[in-house]
């Protein structure tokens, strides 16, 4: 196959663009590899060799950037973002009602829409606790369950 340096670095193109994508930094080792083997299928270099470059090279990548991958793409450090809201008081300021998908809870200064973590209705004025997120709703329980 004459042209097989066209399939690297089309695969290249292919795995980078997926690395925007998603994260990890998989995908982009993948790449560097397919494209420095497109670079030695110009030169000439035989299949085999092709073959066995791609996979050391993007396996030393992927293995030597492991721990660098998993600190930028870790998850979020507790207190950041909405996840700041689990664990904490609040107070129902609208009636939590799963059956009229109902309910607003207000933690901290922060209003938010919510579901009873038990399915039970709560009454507006009541103290709850967050125990978790789902989507833009907070979930919660009666303080008297904690």
């Amino acid at each position: 196959m004459e042209k097989i340096w066209l399939v690297w670095f089309a695969f290249a193109v292919l795995c980078v663009i997926g690395e925007i994508f998603t994260t990890g930094f998989f995908l982009l080792w993948l790449g560097v590899g397919a494209a420095v083997t497109g670079v030695l299928a110009l030169l000439g270099v035989g299949p085999v060799v092709q073959f066995a470059v791609f996979v050391v090279l993007s396996g030393i990548l992927f293995a030597s950037t492991r721990k660098l991958a998993d600190r930028i793409t870790g998850s979020q450090p507790p207190g950041i973002g909405a996840d700041r809201f689990v664990n904490k008081p609040g107070v129902v300021i609208e009636k939590i009602d799963p059956g009229k998908n109902t309910g607003r809870v207000r933690v901290d200064y922060d209003e938010w829409r919510a579901e009873s973590e038990s399915g039970e209705v709560i009454p507006e004025g009541a103290p709850i606790f967050v125990t978790g997120i789902e989507g833009t709703h907070l979930i919660v329980k009666t303080k008297e369950e904690k």
